[in-house]
């Protein structure tokens, strides 16, 4: 069963990038992601949405340059789509790993990120204890976020502390998830060993919003959106 708090079932993801048009063509026509809005975020950054079945891909672009980046991490994203009928995994210009598949693969109908991990015990005391997402009940150790999953690749030659207090750095940076109200899941999330990114705080009338950490230092969105939630009230 999925927790109470999530507002929407499907798992958000989040990337940045200086070379925008590139990008751009490879995630529209390569991964075949609809684009459906700009987001100005400020300081020089603009967030490129795109639409998979409900998931949102954000394509950060950064005017100023990035730091490369992070060892470890995110490592890759797969995405099942009705059209893909072998599995397909592609580069995109910044060197990021994507993975096409048919749908029911790895039991994936939606998208999945694959995250490193030392350990079995250490991904789940975040992603399965702390924020109480469901196992998925696959074969690999993973949790679902309603139709999404997050997948833990279990490699301690890969799950190297992302040491950087900045999120915005080349790649994969972090995922998001859509809750009811931010402020009383990023202190129960902080209660039950997660580390805290940053504190709440609201974005205008857009959405209400706050960062926790796993284990490894990897960057977690709790986005309370007005679209979605219909109130920003704390």
């Amino acid at each position: 069963m999925q927790p109470p708090y999530l507002a929407k079932d499907a798992l958000d993801i989040g990337l940045f990038t200086n070379d925008l048009e590139p990008m751009l063509a490879f995630w529209q026509q390569e991964v075949g992601l609809t684009f459906d809005h700009m987001l100005p975020l400020g300081g020089g950054v603009r967030q490129h949405r795109h639409d998979h079945q409900g998931g949102v891909f954000k394509l950060n672009h950064s005017r100023p340059p990035l730091p490369k980046a992070a060892g470890g991490g995110l490592l890759r994203l797969i995405i099942a789509r009705d059209d893909i009928t072998e599995i397909t995994t592609k580069i995109d210009p910044d060197g990021n790993q994507v993975t096409l598949v048919p749908p029911g693969t790895q039991g994936i109908h939606h998208w999945a990120i694959e995250v490193a991990a030392n350990s079995e015990e250490e991904f789940l005391a975040f992603y399965h204890t702390a924020l109480g997402l469901p196992l998925d009940g696959g074969d690999h150790t993973a949790v679902q976020v309603g139709r999404s999953q997050i997948i833990a690749r279990i490699d301690p030659m890969l799950a190297v502390q992302t040491n950087s207090e900045t999120m915005a750095r080349k790649g994969y940076r972090y995922t998001t998830l859509q809750v009811q109200k931010v402020d009383p899941v990023h202190a129960a999330i902080l209660a039950a060993g997660g580390t805290e990114g940053q504190p709440p705080k609201t974005l205008g009338e857009t959405a209400r919003i706050s960062f926790v950490r796993d284990g490894l230092g990897n960057w977690m969105e709790l986005s309370q959106r007005a679209s979605i939630t219909g109130s920003l009230a704390h």
